[in-house]
């Protein structure tokens, strides 16, 4: 497993597996793609947002949009493994990897329909080193109501 920061040159295989993740979601979220078959993205990396792929054996398998929200303050805004790679604990070590690299307060947020996502990040959050973590009902500005999981990392 290898996670590579988002760069001109990598960024177009960052754009295509995000067209995979808006797809995945779209049910939920009501999108459709446009007149050119793409989805609109939602979030868009830069200025505060940091973009990652996760790559196995030289394929392409997932990615990550990480806000810097403020120093040692994130926010998860996009995280996705391509289907392929689930059911073997790839997404929870990319998630932790990332977290390793960036100690400080996180906090992530599922919109309502994604009990899966939810699930998922229940157990991720708790398979770090038992990381206590507070859960609520939250209502985001854009999304409506949200599960939102909130955290602090400690320096390793």
């Amino acid at each position: 497993m290898k996670i590579t920061p988002i760069t001109e040159t990598n960024a177009p295989i960052y754009n295509n597996l995000i067209q995979s993740y808006e797809a995945e979601f779209s049910p939920i979220t009501g999108k459709k793609p446009n007149a050119s078959g793409l989805f609109e993205l939602d979030t868009h990396l830069g200025d505060d947002i940091l973009g990652f792929l996760l790559i196995i054996d030289n394929t392409p398998a997932g990615i990550a949009a990480i806000r810097c929200k403020e120093s040692q303050v994130y926010e998860v805004c996009e995280f996705y493994v391509v289907p392929y790679f689930r059911k073997n604990g790839i997404g929870m070590e990319f998630a932790h990897a990332i977290w390793k690299s960036y100690p400080g307060e996180w906090e992530i947020k599922q919109i309502q329909g994604a009990e899966y996502a939810t699930a998922f990040w229940r157990k991720t959050i708790k398979g770090f080193n038992e990381t206590e973590y507070t859960e609520e009902s939250y209502d985001d500005p854009y999304w409506g109501t949200v599960t939102r999981q909130r955290f602090v990392i400690d320096q390793l």
